[in-house]
């Protein structure tokens, strides 16, 4: 076990080239997740209550947006925003931005639908008493059914969460230097050393993930009814 070759390069691996401007690694693949994460839960929570509180046109249409986004692979997707952004927007868009929204996009599309059945999932004489109170709909939705429906929704926001930072690795297709593909980068310079480097690799996924379902389980027990 070559120690020394991680020693070597563990600024590179963490942080890619950032002096000169180009960050990468390990930082570049959490701003990845962090953005398309922030944008898909925003994103998602829009959804799931449009396919709630929505007309049955709009309900309709979202259902086909939404089985189209999850049956497509995440690379394929990858490689359509990298190529047609451009194209529709008439401008250069940086590969980080077209990772993020395509993971953006791709992760909304599940998260819709948990939101969609977190809310289901309270019964309906959680809405009669909101409307017993008073309260409209929509009011009822915001101050009756989410609080408590936030709660169902947690583990597979979570779980979409962690798919998400380890589909970060796919944006090595379009070059973008993330922790997987500065990896790549040496170890094709050492060329001998593949178990020590992607080791490693695999040892910070394993934390990184590990750590935000740890949070999640400790929010989840703060979140729970007394």
């Amino acid at each position: 076990m070559n120690t020394q070759l991680i020693a070597d390069n563990i600024d590179y691996l963490l942080i890619g080239n950032w002096a000169n401007g180009q960050p990468g690694g390990l930082a570049l693949t959490l701003f990845l997740a962090v953005a398309a994460g922030s944008i898909a839960s925003l994103l998602g929570l829009a959804g799931g209550i449009a396919l709630t509180m929505g007309q049955p046109g709009l309900r309709r249409t979202l259902e086909a947006v939404i089985a189209v986004l999850r049956a497509i692979p995440v690379m394929m997707l990858i490689f359509w925003c990298y190529f047609l952004l451009p194209i529709l927007l008439g401008i250069d868009v940086p590969g980080i931005a077209t990772v993020i929204a395509a993971l953006a996009l791709i992760s909304a599309a599940y998260l819709s639908q948990s939101v969609y059945a977190g809310i289901a999932a309270i019964g309906h004489g959680q809405w009669a008493a909101g409307q017993a109170l008073g309260l409209g709909r929509w009011q009822t939705l915001r101050w009756v059914i989410l609080p408590q429906a936030l709660r169902v929704m947690l583990p597979s926001f979570i779980n979409q969460w962690i798919t998400l930072i380890k589909d970060t690795s796919l944006a090595y297709v379009v070059g973008v230097a993330e922790l997987t593909f500065v990896a790549t980068q040496v170890n094709n310079r050492e060329q001998i050393y593949p178990l020590e480097i992607f080791g490693m690799i695999g040892l910070a996924y394993f934390i990184v993930c590990s750590t935000l379902a740890w949070l999640g389980s400790r929010l989840a027990r703060r979140w729970q009814p007394v």
